[in-house]
């Protein structure tokens, strides 16, 4: 296995670490927020979406910044917007970035850097936009698996 198919890899394995651990909630579980600061599962899953998946892989590395929505209130959800349609969104966010993946080089420079958003740090290629989402990714996983255990005491490690 490649370089770049270990780290699509390992992606992937927390991408379905995020929507595993929310199989069989329902509408009102994945908008109840559990934490003091008011993000809901369904919340996370939007900021993976558009703030993660799109952002970093068709923003940074693919260019393509039509669809960018940079704003600090990316993980509300509307209680117009179905559950349904905030975990196809990333689904389909996820598709797209394993394109964009798919065909750029590990070395490659990002096609374009927020310098406004992020001041002096930077990522310098894929490889390292790559590990920052496996980060990232992981890192969400984990609140998911927190706000899991304090909805209904499911536990991630412990499904059966």
């Amino acid at each position: 296995m490649s370089e770049l198919e270990t780290l699509l890899e390992s992606l992937r394995g927390q991408r379905r670490h995020v929507l595993g651990i929310l199989e069989g909630l329902g509408e009102e579980e994945l908008r109840r927020p559990v934490l003091p600061s008011g993000w809901s599962c369904l919340g996370m899953v939007r900021h993976l979406a558009i703030d993660d998946e799109r952002f970093w892989f068709r923003g940074v590395i693919g260019g393509d910044t039509s669809e960018l929505e940079i704003a600090a209130d990316n993980w509300k959800v509307g209680p117009e917007v179905p559950a349904a349609e905030i975990l196809a969104l990333y689904r389909r966010e996820c598709e797209l970035a394993d394109a964009v993946i798919g065909s750029s080089a590990l070395d490659a420079a990002p096609t374009w850097w927020p310098d406004d958003l992020f001041g002096q740090w930077r990522l310098h290629n894929v490889r390292e936009v790559l590990l920052h989402m496996v980060a990232e990714t992981a890192c969400h996983a984990g609140h998911l698996d927190a706000a899991r255990e304090l909805i209904d005491g499911r536990q991630w490690m412990r499904q059966g």
